[in-house]
């Protein structure tokens, strides 16, 4: 049997207590495959940013034998453009190759440290704009819940961790896996949308209605043709209305949803059955086989078949 993938979570004075119990708490309950650690740079206690602080049982050494590292948020003022000498020091012992996330405004102290220079990534969209202005070489997108580069994973805010710690254990074990860790944990598996859906925006007027509706009806329908028009009409409102209100809602637009929609659903179909592309297709409303290859590549970046592949092939084979 071969040895627990060890995760090692970096505690740094002020942690947000939430995120800092999220790795643990989600690899956790990956039935043994994960070993989460918590270290601290100096091995004593952390302050969190609430009432209490928090004792760990392990120094920056637990950093050298770390598969994965994972960098919680923690409150500074300002947020570090430069890393404090004992993290530098810490995250110097991390072995080349490891994978590092960071939950929140963590994704700062990979920036501040040279990690994600020319690299995407993503933090809280409340710090954006700060972070943009500080780390002007790194490719931040706001709006969405994580960004996975490979070996440097990046989170948005608070729950986002949640996501992209159900995405690291989906990429290692399949999605079978992965869905039984979210129903442990009373999570969805997978958030639709990104931080748009998030970010403060001036309520806008009641008027007795949405889009819910509308949205029901299209999950339920996702293999037959339907239009913005068709959206609106089982909403009861104007195509203006429709396609304003449903922004306001989700936080983006009907279209992009939908197309989300209907890649996700692909997506299942390829990771639980054997069915052809094309019949695939046909089942979540693509016109073909193409267009869903075109909309996987594009949400995704990869074919069915590498998608199926990656996917299928982390599984137990079931006879």
């Amino acid at each position: 049997m071969t040895s627990a993938h060890r995760v090692v979570v970096l505690a740094i004075d002020g942690v947000y207590p939430f995120e800092l119990g999220i790795p643990s708490r989600v690899f956790g309950a990956a039935g043994g495959r994960y070993e989460v650690l918590t270290c601290s740079v100096d091995g004593r206690p952390v302050r969190t940013n609430s009432d209490f602080s928090i004792a760990v049982e392990h120094g920056p050494e637990a950093l050298r034998t770390a598969d994965t590292v994972v960098i919680p948020p923690f409150v500074t003022n300002p947020l570090p453009r430069e890393v404090p000498q004992a993290v530098v020091q810490a995250l110097a012992s991390v072995a080349p190759g490891t994978r590092l996330v960071s939950i929140c405004s963590g994704a700062f102290v990979l920036a501040a440290a040279g990690l994600l220079k020319g690299r995407p990534a993503t933090t809280h969209w409340v710090v954006a704009d700060l972070f943009r202005a500080s780390f002007p070489q790194v490719a931040l997108d706001p709006d969405v819940l994580f960004v996975d580069d490979g070996d440097v994973l990046t989170s948005a805010g608070a729950a986002s961790g949640l996501d992209v710690c159900l995405h690291i254990i989906r990429k290692d074990h399949g999605s079978a896996v992965a869905n039984q860790v979210a129903r442990m944990c009373v999570v969805p598996p997978w958030r639709e949308g990104g931080q748009a859906q998030y970010i403060q925006h001036p309520v806008p007027e009641a008027t007795g209605s949405g889009t819910a509706t509308a949205r029901q009806w299209a999950l339920e329908n996702l293999h037959e043709p339907m239009t913005l028009t068709d959206l609106a009409e089982h909403s009861h409102m104007s195509l203006r209305t429709f396609a304003r209100r449903f922004t306001e809602e989700v936080g983006m637009s009907p279209g992009r949803w939908l197309i989300q929609q209907r890649v996700d659903r692909a997506r299942h179909l390829l990771e639980t059955t054997d069915l052809p592309v094309d019949e695939i297709a046909g089942q979540v409303g693509f016109a073909g086989g193409t267009s869903l290859r075109e909309h996987l590549h594009a949400a995704i970046g990869v074919s069915p078949l590498a998608y199926r592949r990656t996917f299928r092939g982390a599984l137990t084979p079931t006879h």
